[in-house]
């Protein structure tokens, strides 16, 4: 019969330990997990094959290492981010962030709005001409000093134009209410989403190790009469993030 144990790494063994430690609560947020050269000593082994051990649960984003530092166990709780909730007319419609539906904590929005070519999938799925105009809406969010998504929202150009979507602040209900003054309130949504390592520009915005997988989300919204209104492309830390999503049988 095939052995199918899993075979660990010295490194894996001292990632696992380390991590089933943090998860008792041995080690609490902020707290100095051991050495390099201790859990060399306690596992005999080199100490690059500690090091490789701390750096897989910072890639995991468990801990963070800083020079001179060591590594402490973040303090950081992941967002919990509720899929439908989070998009129901009853939260833009009373005048509710999206956000607001995930996490109550306080956060940083840095907004820049440009009119731009629509890139051609976004054209695509918005029934645009080609070179034809989208109100390109950036987002970068941070949480706690943490950045923890990147988005952008692509709209019509024709649609909105001179309202309020094509300014840095919405109003209260953000873009889906605003649409729903312009007659165009969404009535359906798709959500694709899928995992991958972080592009270069990616882990440089939110400022996480290039080995960290992001979850890239897009939600396409939909009005009544079927048209595509708008494009959100987000680009989530991996690690700082709960998907949820609840469903009635």
């Amino acid at each position: 019969m095939a052995d199918t144990s899993v075979r660990r790494t010295k490194s894996q063994q001292i990632a696992d330990d380390l991590k089933a430690a943090i998860e008792r609560g041995d080690f609490e947020a902020g707290d100095r997990l051991p050495g390099e050269n201790a859990l060399a000593s306690q596992y005999g082994v080199a100490g690059l094959t500690a090091r490789h051990a701390l750096k897989s649960l910072a890639t995991e984003g468990l801990v963070e290492i800083k020079k001179g530092a060591g590594a402490r166990v973040i303090s950081f709780h992941p967002i919990r981010r509720h899929g439908i909730q989070r998009v129901a007319r009853e939260q833009w419609g009373a005048g509710k962030s999206i956000w607001s539906a995930d996490d109550d904590r306080p956060q940083t929005i840095d907004v820049r709005v440009d009119s731009l070519a629509a890139p051609p999938h976004i054209a695509r799925v918005l029934d645009l001409a080609e070179g034809e105009l989208v109100c390109a809406r950036s987002r970068r969010y941070v949480v706690e000093e943490r950045p923890v998504m990147l988005a952008v929202s692509y709209l019509p150009h024709t649609l909105v134009e001179n309202t309020a979507i094509a300014r840095i602040d919405t109003g209260e209900g953000g873009i889906y209410a605003r649409l729903a003054e312009l007659g165009h309130a969404p009535a359906h949504f798709r959500e694709e989403l899928r995992s991958r390592l972080p592009t270069a520009e990616e882990a440089a915005g939110l400022e996480m190790p290039a080995e960290r997988p992001v979850i890239k989300l897009c939600r396409t919204a939909f009005d009544q009469e079927g048209r595509a209104v708008e494009v959100n492309e987000m680009t989530l830390d991996g690690a700082a993030y709960v998907l949820d999503y609840e469903f009635d049988a």
